[in-house]
């Protein structure tokens, strides 16, 4: 199949490409390198079958083309991650709704299929758990910025189910609930890099709040594998499913763990909210997807421990440290 992937040179979009690669597919990518960067790719380069352009999705001509030569978009394009999101919320909403739209209404007029990836943030502040895709949405208040880019996201579900009903493009909404692996950046925020890094480094890792907040990690590799299952099956069209483990954690007992088998002696501390981010700032206090639908869709579910997770990226990031390391882990992947 001709692929094309939005946000192809990020964590997520360069794993993705990689294993349609794999599998034979052709491959396309077009990313404005805003939060990906050519690392993540660089050893994809040489491979026949593997196109990038270093663009925005804003470029409408060029998207459209790129829309026209492939059977499936992967639409993964977005302003990620909490720090930028605080930092930046006019580029987080322009961003993210836009490129959408752009995405769609290029989509629809020759029907292509279409994957939105979206977040567990949009679940907003509910505290009940485990999250259903069918579960109201509670949002804070808009003088909060974190919500803001829940809200950008839920439009872009509302922007791809609307074109489903409506002008019939094939499209299926990817709620991803924190997503973990090598090649993930801290810079953004990013809960599970930035602990490692300290910990390999010696420095303190810093826990935001109390550290009571808990998630569920997921492997990148298992991710990749259920969104190619999601755009290719017929009867995901037009629903939105949940992506992520089920095997809840809390951001404290994540540092000790991370402190533990990196055989760090860092100290585990705890930073204010307001000190880490911004005067106000609202957290989700737990994030536990209900993962059924998928399972009952594909048959399998996320299948990566947290233990696998965390030993994976100890082990990239400390070979991240040694000299020479873009040079041996490209020449590794050709």
């Amino acid at each position: 199949m001709k692929i094309l992937i939005t946000g192809g040179a990020g964590f997520i979009g360069s794993h993705l490409a990689e294993q349609c690669l794999e599998r034979g597919d052709e491959v396309y990518i077009i990313d404005d390198l805003s939060t990906g960067g050519m690392d993540n790719i660089r050893h994809l380069k040489r491979h026949p079958k593997f196109v990038y352009y270093l663009d925005s999705i804003n470029n409408v001509q060029l998207t459209a083309e790129l829309v026209d030569t492939c059977d499936i978009i992967y639409h993964l394009a977005a302003a990620v991650g909490v720090r930028l999101i605080v930092e930046s919320p006019v580029n987080t909403i322009e961003t993210n709704v836009r490129g959408t739209e752009i995405v769609l209404g290029l989509a629809a007029k020759k029907r292509k299929r279409v994957l939105i990836a979206s977040t567990s943030e949009v679940y907003g502040k509910r505290d009940h758990v485990p999250f259903r895709e069918d579960d109201d949405l509670v949002l804070g208040p808009t003088v909060i910025g974190r919500w803001s880019y829940a809200c950008s996201k839920a439009i872009d579900e509302f922007l791809a189910l609307a074109y489903w009903k409506e002008k019939r493009v094939p499209t299926v909404i990817a709620r991803l609930f924190n997503t973990v692996g090598p090649r993930q950046t801290g810079r953004y925020g990013m809960v599970v890099p930035n602990f490692v890094r300290q910990a390999l480094s010696g420095q303190d890792i810093t826990v935001f709040g109390d550290g009571h907040q808990s998630r569920c990690f997921t492997h990148v590799s298992d991710v990749v594998q259920l969104l190619i299952g999601l755009a290719e099956h017929p009867d995901a069209v037009g629903q939105v499913y949940n992506i992520g483990s089920n095997q809840e954690v809390s951001i404290q007992e994540l540092a000790y763990r991370v402190k533990a088998l990196a055989e760090s002696p860092s100290k585990v501390i705890n930073i204010p909210y307001e000190q880490a981010y911004e005067e106000g700032f609202e957290d989700m206090m737990r994030r536990v997807p209900d993962i059924s639908k998928i399972r009952g869709l594909l048959g399998h579910a996320p299948k990566t421990s947290l233990d696998e997770i965390l030993y994976s990226v100890i082990a990239y990031e400390r070979e991240r440290m040694t000299p020479g390391f873009a040079v041996s882990a490209a020449a590794h992947a050709l």
